[in-house]
């Protein structure tokens, strides 16, 4: 009897084991698969994703700008026949940077109207709000000439859409405290499509006259170089106006505007520097060039256009001297940490290496290195004592 009943438990033991085995093992295999299916599907996501943002970086090139070893960028050429060479001792500097917005800037002075600090575009602007506003720079002893025998000019002003907008004015004295008599009470109209100074006119190529009917708003560097007595002024890379008397002594500078249109004037990037020798002379006599009219995006190594002259410069000088070879050495001021400050450096060296090298100089005639800013040559307590400190050297190798 005993072995009996042992028999029918061990028989019912193994049945049900069998029994679990015919429900488990597939639940554990739906299981499985379920799991696999959402591996592979995370899996998918993951490189939709990363196709996605590889697509997105290529069709915006800024999007990898930062990451992207200056070394290996090939650099967009613009402004390549640029000739415009900017005083190489800044006596004027306003990047607006630090400015408070709806206050009037800092370091102008006003003659009339009403001017204050916008933010436009992301960055500082001067907005001109009246319908006529006049500023001049804000400077020790104004009355005096502050304007050397060779200097030159530089600023950014934006043309809004509205068709027959006014017009900046350039005034190549102060208006509020010097006196203008006789030719320097001329100025310099800049138009959106064209310039005038007297009974000279120059349009830009493509315009449709002075006014110069827009479909959008645009941005223009104005270059203005004065030598003794001649004087040249460059709508971005063109040379619009060339007098080569100018028949008066420049001694200030005023900048104002006549609004007839709801339309809007901004203003930025305002420099004023001493010229000096050529650039080949100067290299001659101190065996390298100083370049503080080599110019970056703030805290990039992104290169502005209005460089360019610069740089052609000394292109063509390498050109017509194949025996040159430079280092190109680039210096920052003392914003910022010192290792960010050395990395900045370097990048824009390289930048303006591999920028000639695009041009046609060889690159074994070339190195590029960057001092951050433990070589200053300028106080960094100014805002020109910053702007000299910020520059590109070429020396002699």
């Amino acid at each position: 009897m005993k072995t009996k009943l042992i028999l029918v438990l061990l028989f019912s033991i193994l049945m049900g084991f069998n029994l679990q085995s015919q429900f488990v093992r597939p639940s554990y295999s739906k299981a499985k698969q379920v799991e696999n299916e959402i591996k592979r599907q995370k899996k998918k996501e993951k490189e939709e994703k990363e196709k996605q943002e590889k697509q997105e970086k290529q069709q915006d090139p800024k999007a990898n700008e930062e990451q992207t070893d200056p070394q290996a960028k090939d650099p967009q050429l613009v402004w390549s026949k640029y000739d415009f060479i900017p005083g190489d001792k800044v006596i004027f500097e306003d990047d607006l940077r630090g400015e408070e917005n709806g206050e009037f800037p800092s370091r102008w002075d006003l003659q009339y109207g009403n001017v204050e600090i916008a933010q436009f575009g992301g960055e500082n602007v001067i907005m001109f709000m009246s319908g006529a506003s006049c500023i001049i720079p804000y400077l020790k002893n104004p009355e005096q000439d502050y304007l050397p025998d060779i200097f030159t000019i530089e600023f950014d002003v934006y043309y809004d859409i509205e068709p027959h907008s006014g017009k900046y004015y350039v005034f190549l004295y102060d208006k509020k405290n010097q006196t203008g008599s006789g030719q320097s009470l001329k100025n310099i109209n800049l138009f959106p499509g064209g310039i005038k100074f007297d009974a000279s006119t120059n349009l830009v190529e493509g315009g449709d006259g002075l006014w110069y009917n827009r479909t959008k708003p645009f941005w223009r560097h104005i270059a203005i170089g004065f030598n003794i007595r001649s004087l040249k002024v460059y709508y971005d890379d063109v040379r619009m106006l060339n007098i080569p008397h100018l028949g008066f002594n420049p001694t200030g500078l005023s900048i104002s505007i006549i609004n007839t249109n709801p339309v809007n004037f901004y203003m930025k990037n305002i420099r004023i520097a001493e010229g000096g020798q050529k650039l080949y002379d100067k290299f001659l006599q101190d065996g390298k060039i100083i370049a503080t009219g080599i110019r970056f995006d703030a805290g990039k190594a992104t290169l502005k256009p209005e460089s360019m002259g610069i740089i052609n410069k000394v292109v063509k000088m390498m050109q017509q001297h194949p025996e040159l070879s430079f280092s190109i050495e680039g210096h920052t001021d003392s914003d910022g940490d010192d290792a960010s400050n050395l990395k900045l450096s370097e990048d824009r060296a390289k930048t303006v290496m591999n920028t000639m090298v695009k041009l046609g100089i060889s690159a074994n005639r070339l190195t590029a290195k960057g001092l951050g800013e433990s070589m200053p040559m300028d106080t960094n307590n100014t805002p020109e004592g910053k702007a000299n400190n910020r520059r590109v050297e070429f020396v002699k190798k």
